[in-house]
């Protein structure tokens, strides 16, 4: 399996690891660090280096609580970024964003893939990928960044994900985009309580039954922190953890900080898939 991005391709044979690069001063992990456009090209760098095969650049803070940033600081922080990665870079970049000004100026930089947590639902985003050869990432999100941690609520959270994600297919279908080129994201962390965000993970199968490939974002949660009682900087043998159980299940895609590790736990697991 094969997906588009851009002039780049994904293999999706294997699962593959995407690595977080954030171009934000309040992000919940890396704010702060990667400002500067060397930097994160730097970064970027070492986490190919380390065995990530795309990178997703994002522009703005989607932590619990966040307040929203304007497109024209967004587009000010990414798109420098963007060209300097586009023109070094082996692999294919993401753009973590929801506004459609900066998914324009995204695509037009280069961007192989498009990441929205708000599944392309904001008006005149849906425009902008028609068309386009990006791959777009659709992820469920109850609520917006700065209340959706307040009160989680759902009938049932794996039937209530995947039939939104369901609609957004169809919406995106119905508008001109190609099946093919969409990847879906249950949203681990988004509007969703410890308890939705495990059973989400144990049932991960069911979004990968929808025959789309399936990403799944956990690095540094607060789902890991709450299970093992501990600050953001020592969760990372949860997040390979819980990266490992995602694949397990189906997941082509794992979002994380820590590349390597989760690199190096993806090929123990995949050597014992293939032994006889």
């Amino acid at each position: 399996m094969r997906l588009a991005c851009g002039d780049k391709a994904l293999d999706l044979s294997g699962a593959v690891v995407m690595g977080v690069l954030n171009v934000t001063p309040d992000s919940f992990s890396d704010g702060g660090s990667y400002l500067d456009p060397e930097r994160a090209l730097d970064r970027a760098l070492e986490m190919v280096e380390e065995g990530a095969a795309i990178i997703d650049l994002g522009g703005e803070s989607t932590r619990p609580g966040a307040p929203e940033v304007s497109a024209v600081d967004e587009v000010r922080r990414v798109i420098p970024v963007l060209e300097r990665l586009v023109s070094k870079m082996p692999v294919p970049i993401s753009v973590d964003t929801s506004k459609p000004v900066v998914m324009k100026a995204a695509l037009i930089a280069g961007a192989g893939m498009i990441n929205d947590i708000c599944a392309l639902s904001e008006p005149g985003a849906l425009h902008e990928l028609a068309g386009s050869n990006a791959a777009v990432c659709l992820m469920h999100m109850q609520g917006r960044p700065r209340d959706m941690q307040l009160s989680p609520c759902y009938e049932d959270v794996v039937t209530d994900v995947c039939r939104y994600l369901e609609s957004r297919v169809c919406e995106c279908i119905a508008q001109g985009i190609s099946r093919e080129q969409i990847v879906l994201d249950p949203g681990f962390g988004f509007g969703k309580s410890v308890e939705n965000n495990y059973s989400l993970l144990k049932h991960l199968s069911v979004f990968v039954d929808l025959g789309m490939p399936v990403l799944a974002g956990m690095s540094r949660k607060s789902m890991i922190g709450a299970v093992l009682n501990v600050p953001v900087v020592e969760r990372m043998v949860g997040s390979v953890a819980a990266a490992l159980l995602a694949v397990q299940a189906g997941a082509k895609i794992v979002r994380v900080h820590d590349v390597l590790p989760t690199v190096q736990a993806l090929k123990v697991w995949e050597t014992v898939q293939r032994a006889g």
